[in-house]
């Protein structure tokens, strides 16, 4: 209940398939298992905060700033959102 509230207070719609509709995730396994193929299974973190920063640090600095995306032309996000944004 409290989930249902938060997300009602931020705006939030909740979102919830039929029964093995195997696109629903997609995107969010694509992530994750890119997460852990280029930073997770090369590290051995020592401490959560580590891992934190690593993750915060591959998240923000590199996959949304470097890596390129098949699904957005092979840019970034950042350059595909500037991209979308300088056409409008």
């Amino acid at each position: 209940m409290t989930y249902q509230l938060e997300l009602e207070r931020i705006g939030a719609t909740a979102s919830m398939s039929r029964k093995g509709n195997c696109y629903d995730n997609a995107v969010v396994e694509s992530f994750f298992g890119n997460l852990k193929n280029e930073l997770v299974h090369h590290r051995r973190f020592l401490t959560r905060e580590e891992a934190r920063a690593a993750i915060f640090d591959y998240i923000e600095l590199f996959y949304n700033r470097q890596r390129a995306h098949a699904t957005l032309h092979y840019l970034s996000p950042v350059d595909y959102e500037t991209m979308t944004v300088v056409l409008k």
